[in-house]
């Protein structure tokens, strides 16, 4: 892939980054949740290009963003009243709809498959960008395939300069982990990825709510992935991440008993004082946002400590939120876990 010059924009150059995605070109833009690599999601080339930046696989469905709700209505082959009622609940924010997409939809974004997941991301920068360019925003997270999400610009830069159009630096991601992805095309709602919005508040909307096996358990290898997330790799630093589930006091035990130089622990603040290794933390135990907010950040500075081979981390609660931590650390884990 030749190297492309990218531009760093701020948050005052949305029309330089609109017409950089209406000719074809590929924008790194801030969301809620973390920096999603945008292009023109009814161009087909433009997309193709998000693949080939990310070296992401084929088969893996791309989220389309919109800018309001009515941009939907022709994306989609039905909005269902059940769709009605999420959007009216939780749009703009951090949850992906998955509906059946209508003829406008090119294959590439859905994966082959007949459905469409779209948001509305609770982000202005990332709306008037969507405005400006006049197009809904095939937008997966601004990373290299497998590696951990971007929540900074930095992370976007250190992924892709010089093989995408723009970055636009935004600062931190407020929420920190990608949004909830829930199926409307099955009999009862499922959950395909959890995210911010949680099970709970779904049912509260919708009642009954499902929970796909695929969000605590490893997809089949030849399984199609029906949401961004499900079956690959992801989030991985380079060294190997463990993932120890036990009480405290048996997290500490293990870890200083497994100490090295060569050993890290990703690990909440209150544990810092008394483990007997490096440390890296992502948020407080009982705090399960702050855990969210810095989990992709924590596993990306794992890299920058170069003897690391072994990171033993937390197992977090798997409630509200940490649903969606927990899913993330089992995948940057490689589904590893130590029960102790």
């Amino acid at each position: 892939m030749c190297k492309i010059k990218t531009q760093i924009l701020s948050e005052k150059d949305v029309a330089v980054a609109a017409q950089i995605l209406k000719s074809g070109g590929l924008v790194a833009i801030p969301t809620e949740t973390v920096y999603g690599l945008a292009a023109d999601a009814l161009n087909e080339t433009a997309v193709k290009k998000i693949f080939a930046a990310k070296g992401r696989p084929s088969d893996n469905p791309l989220i389309v963003h919109i800018s309001e709700v009515d941009e939907i209505y022709n994306l989609v082959s039905e909005f269902t009243k059940e769709a009605q009622k999420l959007a009216d609940a939780f749009w703009p924010g951090p949850l992906t709809m998955i509906l059946k997409k209508s003829s406008a939809i090119p294959n590439i974004i859905s994966g082959g498959l007949d459905s469409v997941a779209i948001r509305l991301p609770d982000n202005v920068v990332a709306r008037k960008i969507i405005k400006e360019a006049g197009c809904p925003l095939a937008a997966p997270s601004a990373n290299l395939s497998g590696s951990p999400s971007p929540t900074k610009a930095e992370h976007v830069i250190s992924d892709l300069f010089g093989k995408i159009d723009a970055i636009i630096d935004s600062g931190i991601c407020n929420i920190g982990v990608e949004s909830t992805v829930i199926s409307l095309c099955t009999e009862i709602p499922k959950i395909l990825r959890p995210g911010a919005i949680t099970l709970r508040q779904l049912q509260n909307i919708l009642g009954e709510v499902d929970v796909d096996a695929a969000v605590l358990n490893k997809l089949d290898e030849n399984a199609q992935p029906l949401s961004p997330g499900m079956k690959y790799k992801h989030y991985a630093p380079k060294a190997k991440v463990i993932i120890l589930n036990g009480s405290r006091e048996k997290y500490i035990n293990y870890v200083n008993d497994h100490a090295s130089n060569t050993v890290a622990a990703l690990c909440y603040d209150e544990d810092v004082k008394d483990l007997k290794t490096a440390v890296i933390t992502f948020g407080r135990e009982n705090d399960l946002n702050s855990q969210a907010e810095k989990l992709f950040n924590a596993l990306r500075e794992i890299d920058k400590m170069s003897n690391i081979d072994v990171v033993y981390s937390r197992c977090p609660a798997k409630e509200g939120i940490g649903l969606a931590v927990y899913n993330r650390l089992i995948r940057a884990a490689g589904f590893n876990i130590i029960n102790l």
